[in-house]
């Protein structure tokens, strides 16, 4: 089960764009599920078209959530915003395919159009299940706050593309005089 549950029956697409907006309990579970603060807010606008027995969806996600920096373990505010792309397959069609493919060596060469796929069982699939994902992908895991650097010299840690050591503070005295 999903935080953000949204079925969507494959063969009634809706047509126009769907607008889903995660309530206080979807954004909190979010926030757990994805190590963050908080998610005070999270809006997807996706628009669903029939491409043969997939389903393409794309639109665009946006969020501000609450991380904790990576290095000074301070909260800071991120506002996420991004296009979002993917196919839903039904499974019965992964299944062919991977029947075809047995034994086979296979290339598959992406370019920029291609989106995610994201396979599913039954009469429907879960758009807000697709949606919470691509909240996981924006998410930077190594993220700073402003105060890293600050945090950084503090503890004593140097930049580690600065020149150290007997020979770099050898050069540094003779540039000061």
């Amino acid at each position: 089960m999903s935080e953000l549950e949204r079925p969507i029956k494959s063969r009634a697409l809706p047509s126009d764009a769907i607008v889903v907006e995660a309530d206080t309990a979807e954004r909190a579970a979010l926030a757990v599920r994805f190590e963050l603060a908080e998610v005070a807010h999270l809006r997807a606008e996706v628009s669903l078209e029939s491409d043969g027995n997939a389903v393409r969806a794309s639109g665009t996600l946006q969020a501000d959530v609450t991380q904790v920096c990576a290095v000074s373990a301070e909260e800071f505010a991120v506002n996420i915003a991004e296009e979002i792309a993917f196919r839903f397959i039904p499974e019965s069609e992964t299944a062919t395919l991977d029947h075809e493919a047995e034994g086979a060596d296979i290339e598959v060469e992406l370019s920029d159009e291609d989106c995610d796929e994201i396979t599913y069982s039954g009469d429907a699939f879960d758009l807000g299940e697709a949606i919470a994902q691509s909240l996981g992908l924006a998410i930077d895991p190594y993220a700073e706050g402003p105060n890293a650097d600050a945090a950084r010299e503090k503890a004593g840690i140097v930049d580690e593309n600065a020149p150290s050591g007997p020979l770099a503070e050898a050069l540094m005295g003779l540039k000061k005089g």
